[in-house]
């Protein structure tokens, strides 16, 4: 005698969306903030560029080359490294801008996916990046509640993108502050100045790296919740709700 075949498990409902939560497409901000992103890496580059030439130059005096024309290269030098800090300055200051207003629409968006995903209140969504200390892990968290909500039901969610980026993210504020310091502390010295001239060459390919990932998580996030959107898995027993 056979044994009955035993009947299949029902798939595990998705928690109901949350009664009067609006959903707002976070793509256009999430191409935007790509974008700038994208821009923010060539002024990095820029500046490894100009890092390198200021790197040359100091070389040469350590060396012991004088004249006119190492003089001239050294104000060349100058010229260019003040150009790329000006660029790395003022795109970041129009990258924060508009990641916070992606960050803003992606966290409100995942409220309504699910509530019990995080761990802080909204105000920690722009107030986690300007206070001191906690500025250093609250970003981070923040991200990472956002991205577990919005993962669709039944995936694992797997924290290696964000944790990479975070991680490069804060290699690259402690490394130029370091590097800044010792260009204050160097004194005029050309091989301190070379010293530190090195590590924010270092510093800036590290933003580089930093910058690419961030791309990756702002792409990938906006993705999942668009899509998360439109397959309907935010609502129970009801339509897919459209983005306003």
């Amino acid at each position: 005698m056979t044994s009955p075949m035993p009947a299949p498990s029902a798939p595990v409902p998705a928690p109901p969306f949350v009664p009067g939560a609006v959903l707002r497409s976070p793509v256009g901000l999430g191409r935007a903030t790509a974008a700038l992103l994208g821009l923010a890496i060539a002024t990095d580059l820029f500046a490894c560029v100009a890092d390198v030439q200021e790197m040359n130059v100091l070389g040469d005096f350590v060396d012991g080359v004088r004249g006119e024309g190492i003089v001239h290269r050294a104000q060349q030098a100058d010229t260019l490294n003040n150009a790329a800090g000006h660029a790395q300055a003022w795109t970041l200051i129009a990258t924060a801008v508009v990641y916070l207003c992606w960050l803003w629409r992606v966290r409100v968006n995942s409220e309504a996916f699910d509530q019990s995903a995080h761990s802080m209140r909204r105000g920690w969504v722009i107030g986690g990046w300007f206070c001191p200390v906690v500025n250093l892990w609250f970003p981070r968290r923040v991200v990472l509640d956002t991205w577990d909500a919005s993962v669709p039901w039944g995936a694992r969610t797997g924290h290696g993108w964000v944790n990479a980026w975070w991680t490069l993210w804060i290699v690259g504020l402690l490394t130029g502050y370091i590097a800044n310091v010792s260009m204050e502390a160097a004194h005029h010295s050309a091989r301190l100045l070379r010293n530190a001239a090195e590590q924010m060459l270092f510093s800036d390919a590290v933003d580089v790296a930093a910058g690419v990932l961030a791309i990756v998580v702002v792409v990938r996030l906006t993705r999942m919740q668009h899509r998360k959107a439109l397959a309907g898995q935010a609502l129970a027993q009801a339509p897919a709700p459209a983005f306003g």
